[in-house]
């Protein structure tokens, strides 16, 4: 291996190992949120103003789903560019508050209205239970584009980690009118094979931040039996074809359990027909983006993602 961890993320692994925190996987469900709730506001940076913040309720097959709608600073009042963006942790963990400074930034540089769901988590409601809910939000912003001052032709999706997964099969699903057509999708260290079978499983199983053995954990709360690993709306990257999904930025991290089944995810997108903008940070960790405070790396990726977002409208 010749490449090095960036120090930012050596320093944060510094810290997490003299925390001698339990791991993930030898608690409940509710004790990974009450750690993850009480650590993510250390390490997430301070949040930027935007030109306003509101909390909504939306109606979705199985409820009412909360979601938080940010409009960026300069983002005009009709036809602005809309994101939905869809939290990262696990399908287990986060919520509107732990990926506020990413909406927040995506808001402001793309000049844009965020719309972020707060979807149902495992293991209460399994598979395909969030997914569901950020269908019902993408919807949503298709329906409601006036009142949000969003053309409905520049909606695109976006997440990071298991959001990128949620991100990844929305567009899968926009292609055959399951959910509505979009401009972009903007992936951050997506999880698109369930299988968990990638070397990358192998190379970083331990010691980088996300654990293989976490993982696995996040993965079996999240499906309701075996088969649901290899359909395709758990594991994008096992999809017949790509072919017709929306352009794609995808941000991979070197030291990351999941960057082999990211970048074979671009990989796939472009010999399938589809415009890609990969992106590969050689020396980092799953989940820096979340980590401002520590990682000035975090907010470049948003940057690049919404320069890869604006390319694609440009070459429409």
């Amino acid at each position: 291996m010749t490449d090095q961890l960036d120090e930012s993320a050596q320093l944060l692994l510094d810290v997490s190992n003299r925390s001698n925190a339990r791991p993930i996987e030898a608690g409940t469900p509710l004790e990974a949120r009450s750690n993850y709730n009480a650590g993510f506001p250390v390490i997430q940076g301070a949040r930027e103003a935007v030109a306003s913040v509101e909390d909504r309720q939306i109606s979705g097959l199985n409820g009412s789903i909360t979601v938080r709608i940010y409009r960026g600073i300069g983002a005009p009042s009709k036809d602005s560019p809309g994101l939905l963006y869809l939290h990262g942790g696990g399908w287990v963990i986060g919520n509107l508050d732990s990926h506020d400074e990413i909406c927040r930034w995506f808001a402001n540089l793309a000049g844009c209205t965020v719309i972020c769901p707060d979807y149902r988590l495992a293991p209460e409601h399994k598979f395909p239970a969030g997914l569901m809910d950020c269908a019902a939000a993408l919807a949503f912003v298709a329906k409601s584009a006036t009142d949000l001052g969003v053309d409905p032709k520049r909606i695109a999706v976006a997440g990071d980690s298991a959001g990128g997964n949620l991100a990844a099969v929305l567009a899968l699903m926009s292609r055959s009118g399951d959910a509505p057509r979009l401009a972009a999708q903007l992936l951050i260290y997506p999880n698109t094979d369930a299988t968990q079978t990638a070397d990358s499983y192998r190379r970083y199983a331990a010691g980088f931040g996300l654990t293989a053995a976490a993982m696995k954990w996040f993965r079996d709360h999240y499906v309701r039996a075996a088969a649901d690993i290899v359909d395709w709306k758990v594991s994008p990257l096992l999809a017949e074809t790509l072919v017709g999904a929306a352009p794609a930025f995808i941000a991979t991290a070197g030291y990351d359990i999941l960057v082999d089944e990211g970048l074979a995810y671009a990989t796939r997108l472009r010999e399938d027909g589809v415009r890609v903008v990969p992106r590969h940070w050689p020396g980092q960790i799953h989940g820096f983006v979340s980590m401002g405070k520590y990682m000035p790396e975090a907010r470049q990726v948003i940057e690049e993602a919404v320069a890869a977002w604006r390319s694609f409208e440009a070459m429409d």
